[in-house]
């Protein structure tokens, strides 16, 4: 079974915007519910499929699966919850991990959070100075959760 081990965090400046680009990403979910959740993905031209389980503190299981970009977009138009998730994620590699910052658009503009991935949830990891608050366990921040209650409703 794919495990998923991650940190996620506020981001508390822009310092991070000089250190790479963003690449846009579109998703939504054709199902939210926290027991699973079944994501629908585009990243650039690709088209993905994710298949994720409950989170219990940093961990949960995770499959996922290429699918046509044409059918990713036809399932994000057509099939998945809306509003639908709409950012720039930008990849900073920081010592031997690489940071995820996503820059949020739309329904939840001004949102900005960073996720580090690890291989167990009390591994060491150096923070960067823009890292601020951690909200691992907040289901606000939680993708999924941001199409009910999109941050600029907050």
């Amino acid at each position: 079974m794919a495990k998923e081990i991650e940190r996620k965090f506020l981001v508390k400046e822009e310092a991070w915007k000089a250190l790479a680009k963003g690449t846009s990403y579109r998703q939504g979910y054709l199902n939210s519910i926290k027991e699973r959740t079944v994501r629908v993905r585009t990243i650039a031209d690709k088209g993905y499929l994710t298949v994720k389980g409950i989170t219990t503190g940093a961990t949960r299981s995770e499959y996922e699966y290429e699918i046509p970009a044409a059918e990713a977009d036809a399932m994000l138009t057509e099939l998945c919850e809306k509003p639908l998730i709409e950012k720039n994620r930008y990849k900073i590699p920081i010592e031997n991990h690489v940071w995820e910052i996503d820059e949020f658009f739309g329904e939840n503009r001004g949102l900005v959070v960073a996720e580090v991935e690890l291989t167990s949830e009390d591994q060491a990891f150096q923070k960067p100075k823009w890292i601020g608050e951690e909200v691992t366990g907040d289901p606000r921040y939680f993708n999924s959760n941001l199409i009910k209650h999109p941050f600029t409703k907050w």
